[in-house]
């Protein structure tokens, strides 16, 4: 292992530029690239990189103390991906904060050709998550992560969505937004068209909803729309779908959108199968 790796002794060498000042600017919407840290979401590329093809590893930067306990992920790293290694110092210096957790790699993403690409791979019982104009970071890494615990096939996200592959979000996601498949289209009554025409059931979750979320059973595909935080999902949106909500205390508006998608996920997955929930 000690003969591949590189050893960094300028924080402004070229061969880091993508890790340099971090603090200021992120690689997630530069092209399909992005900053991945810590162990967990290095491992989660690796595996969607090996068995999923979605994602490719370019490099690493890792701290010289933290080489060890990453030595299993190494070995597992192709050759063509190089392994950069620097002391606190000199890794604080480029990446100019110290909460980095001392294990970094740049990724990119091999996005699908199309939605309707994208929903062609998907199994005849298939479960979707569809994000309309989430622009918090916390949010759409929240939605990942529930997706990923409750089985979802995958989120379709509209134009107006944040890039789930923001460090913060990857960082939320634990790893989620690797590990579910995602696919970005173009505004929210295009991708319901296009769901729509490929068999899924469409509900949008409102605390308008016309159906208690309780008492849903959902059919054979089945797509989860939700909207932003406090507009929620356009209203001709709204009227073209069936509208689920969640059952609340009187006193208060609605729930936070992430938590809102954990329990519609666990509703729905519960009925289709995937958990041992309803």
């Amino acid at each position: 292992m000690a003969g591949r790796l590189i050893r960094i002794e300028d924080p402004a060498d070229v061969r880091i530029a993508e890790f340099t000042s971090m603090r200021d600017r992120d690689l997630a919407g530069r092209g399909d690239r992005f900053i991945a840290e810590g162990r967990v979401v290095l491992q989660a590329l690796m595996d969607a990189e090996a068995g999923q093809g979605r994602f490719v590893l370019e490099k690493a930067l890792i701290l010289e103390n933290r080489v060890e306990g990453v030595g299993d992920l190494l070995a597992r790293m192709g050759g063509a991906c190089p392994v950069y290694v620097a002391g606190r110092e000199v890794l604080d210096a480029a990446v100019g904060f110290a909460m980095h957790r001392g294990i970094l790699a740049v990724g990119r993403h091999v996005p699908a050709p199309s939605l309707p690409d994208f929903l062609g791979h998907m199994p005849e019982r298939a479960l979707l998550v569809v994000a309309c104009s989430i622009a918090n970071h916390d949010n759409i890494g929240g939605i990942f992560r529930n997706a990923g615990v409750f089985g979802a096939d995958g989120v379709v996200l509209d134009a107006s969505c944040c890039d789930p592959l923001y460090r913060k979000a990857i960082r939320v996601s634990v790893g989620a937004a690797l590990r579910v498949p995602f696919c970005r289209g173009g505004g929210i009554a295009e991708l319901v068209g296009t769901l729509a025409s490929a068999g899924f059931d469409i509900a949008g979750l409102s605390p308008q909803g016309a159906q208690a979320l309780s008492a849903f059973q959902p059919g054979g595909r089945l797509a989860l729309l939700m909207g932003t935080e406090g507009e929620g999902l356009p209203d001709d949106i709204l009227k073209a779908v069936k509208t689920l909500r969640i059952e609340q205390a009187p006193g208060m508006d609605s729930l936070n959108v992430a938590t809102a998608s954990g329990i519609a996920l666990w509703h729905v997955a519960g009925r289709m199968g995937r958990t041992g929930g309803v």
